[in-house]
Formats: C-alpha cells, sequence, structure tokens
C-alpha cells in the first residue's frame, strides 16, 4: 500500500494535500492551494526520529502534538457512529479527553467523525454555542480549555479522529491547522496501512498493542444486548447511561457487566 507507515516510521511521499484558500483579496471563490512538499517532509522526519525513545501509535500521537505545538493529542477509532476507543493519546489529560468521549459518546472525535469536517472549540469554558453539556464540565475541571479534532479518513473510508487540546483558550493558527490536517490524513494512512497486513474484519494486532481499545465495553453491550433484548446500539446506549448516572467510568460498569456483578434489566429502575 502506498504511504504506509513503516517499520522505520516512514511515509512516502507520494501526494500532496489539499487545503482551501483562505478567503482575500484576488482569492477566487472555492479556490484550493496544495499544502508544501516541505511541510509533509518535515513532518515524515519527525515520525522517523526515535530519539525520544516512542515508537509506533504513541509516536504518532507525539508527532501530532509536537507539530502543532499543543498541548496534548490523541487518536480514537470508531466503525460507524460507534467509537471503538483509543488508538493513543499523549498523557494523562489526552487519555481523559479520550475515556470521556467514549462514556459520554459525545465530544470533538464524535462529531468530527459523524460530520466529516474539522471541529474547532477554542473557548470549552465560554463556547458560542454549547454543544457538549457532559463532556466540557469534566474536561474543564481538570484543565483543558480548547479541543480541536480532525476526521481521519481515506476517500469514502472513515476510521475515527485525532483531537488535540489545549490548557489555554484561542483559535488554532493557520499553520497549526495546516498542520493538523497532515497529521490527520498520515494517521489515517497509517491506520490502514497496518490493518492490510491483518484479516478482514478483525482488527489488526498492531493496531491493538498498546492501545486502549475497550473491548470489554463491547463484550458487555452484547450481554446486555441479550438480557434487554435490543440492539447492540441501544445497549450500548444504556450501558452509558448508567455509566453517566453513576458517575462511573463506562470501561468500570462493562467490566461489572463481563464479571456478572450488575445484570440490566427491563424492571430495574435504576438502570
Amino acid at each position: 500500500m502506498r504511504n504506509r507507515l513503516t517499520d522505520q516510521g516512514r511515509l512516502d511521499d507520494s501526494h500532496a494535500v489539499w487545503l482551501p484558500s483562505p478567503a482575500g483579496p484576488g482569492a477566487a471563490t472555492g479556490e484550493r492551494q496544495v499544502v508544501s512538499g516541505e511541510r509533509r517532509l518535515r513532518i515524515i522526519a519527525r515520525l522517523a526520529d526515535r530519539s525520544g525513545g516512542a515508537v509506533g501509535e504513541l509516536r504518532l500521537c507525539e508527532v501530532c502534538r509536537d507539530v502543532t505545538g499543543l498541548a496534548g493529542a490523541g487518536i480514537m477509532l470508531l466503525s460507524g457512529d460507534l467509537p471503538l476507543g483509543s488508538m493513543c493519546a499523549t498523557g494523562r489529560l489526552s487519555e481523559l479527553i479520550q475515556d470521556l468521549q467514549f462514556t459520554l459518546g459525545e465530544g470533538p472525535c464524535i462529531d468530527a467523525h459523524r460530520l466529516g469536517r474539522p471541529v474547532m472549540e477554542p473557548d470549552l469554558a465560554h463556547p458560542a454555542v454549547r454543544r457538549w453539556p457532559a463532556f466540557s464540565g469534566p474536561a474543564i475541571d481538570a484543565g483543558v480549555r480548547a479541543v480541536f479534532a480532525f476526521p481521519m479518513h481515506v476517500g469514502g473510508v472513515r476510521l475515527g479522529a485525532v483531537d488535540f487540546y489545549a490548557d489555554h483558550p484561542g483559535p488554532l493558527t493557520d499553520d497549526q491547522h495546516a498542520d493538523a490536517l497532515v497529521m490527520a490524513g498520515m494517521a489515517a494512512e497509517a491506520v490502514l496501512s497496518i490493518q492490510s497486513d491483518g484479516s478482514t474484519g478483525v482488527l489488526d494486532t498492531d493496531i491493538e498493542r498498546g492501545s486502549n481499545l475497550q473491548h470489554v465495553v463491547h463484550q458487555a453491550a452484547g450481554m446486555v444486548s441479550a438480557q434487554l433484548d435490543v440492539s447492540v446500539a441501544v445497549a450500548l446506549l444504556r450501558l452509558r447511561s448508567y455509566a453517566f448516572g453513576q458517575k462511573r467510568l463506562l470501561a468500570d460498569v462493562a467490566a461489572d457487566v463481563v464479571a456478572r456483578l450488575l445484570r440490566f434489566s427491563e424492571d430495574d429502575e435504576d438502570n
């Protein structure tokens, strides 16, 4: 596969990434400009640099953070409209952002994946439009002040989203926005490249290794689906609702279901 992340952490530079040209004097409507090869090569050089010690998916997340100069970054994989979990995160706050979105089913990655376009919230504490009532409070309490998410897709294949956070409010600069778009494209290429070596319909072990893909949640959703005689999607919503109401992580609630410490029933008002 072309443009793949190799064992040496390199991506081939065989195509350009296109961005809308900013409006202004002399700018034609709908005009597009190509991101320079220098930008892509600069990012490839960072991916290939192992001096920091990180490898694989974690290295991908660290470069997402470093090239944009933001406080942290994470990659969330989604299938359809259902989050599979976090592929990588650069630190505690990035992990929290991923966990909140997975538990609550809302947040910048969810929206970016669903809408197929970047989602920006430069001031999470004072947004122009309040979008994530459950996600925003805990994220703000943890010190997150701005969040930005970029969808990962190759053609019509949607894979998830890359999110970034800042510890102070403010929009992305043009360079940060362009770098984040390139990184989202490279992350999508890397996921497809790794997955191309796996079995059809099975997530490759190279992606699973080091990732937090919350298999226990999907196992629990299957069990709740059988308990309530509902679809797996509805069962996942019930799990999320219960976790939110109990102020617990979705993974912890799911572990109780799998361990048969918690059973869902239509007659149980708490559920």
